[in-house]
C-alpha cells in the first residue's frame, strides 16, 4: 500500500499485476490499481480532474490528463471515501506511476492532491538497483 495526505485528503494506492491480461512474449505487461480517496477534512470537496506520470523501466514517460476518474467526478463530504479501480499497460516488466488530482472545495477553491508514487513490478522479476 502506498499513501499520501494532502490538505486532509488521503489517497491510498494498491497496485496488482494482471497476469491474465499480460503477454510477456508480446512485451505487454498490465497492472491494475485500487485507489481509495478519503476526505478527512471538514469541508466538501469534488474531484475534478486527474494527471498521471507513468515511467517504464526504459525511462520512457507517458503523461495522462483528463476529467474525473473512471468517468466520474465524485463529491466527498467530510468523512466520506471513494474507491475505484483502473489499469495501466506497459511495454516493460516494471515501471513507476505517480500523479495529482485537481480538487475543488465547496467555496470554489481549486487545489491539487498528491497521488503517491507506486511501483509496477511483475511478480518474480529480477530487480536492479541503480
Amino acid at each position: 500500500m502506498y499513501r499520501a495526505l494532502t490538505r486532509d485528503i488521503e489517497v491510498t494506492v494498491e497496485p496488482f499485476y494482471l497476469d491474465d491480461q499480460s503477454d510477456p512474449d508480446d512485451s505487454r505487461y498490465v497492472w491494475g490499481y485500487r485507489i481509495v480517496i478519503a476526505n478527512k477534512s471538514d469541508t466538501v470537496v469534488q474531484l475534478k480532474s486527474r494527471y498521471w506520470h507513468i515511467t517504464d523501466e526504459q525511462g520512457r514517460v507517458d503523461e495522462v490528463r483528463g476529467p474525473g476518474v473512471v468517468g466520474e467526478q465524485p463529491i466527498l463530504r467530510p468523512g466520506d471515501s471513494y474507491e475505484y479501480q483502473s489499469g495501466c499497460p506497459l511495454d516493460t516488466p516494471s515501471g513507476v506511476m505517480y500523479g495529482l488530482y485537481e480538487m475543488q472545495s465547496e467555496n470554489g477553491e481549486s487545489f491539487e492532491v498528491v497521488i503517491p508514487a507506486f511501483s509496477l513490478d511483475r511478480p518474480g522479476a529480477m530487480r536492479t538497483l541503480n
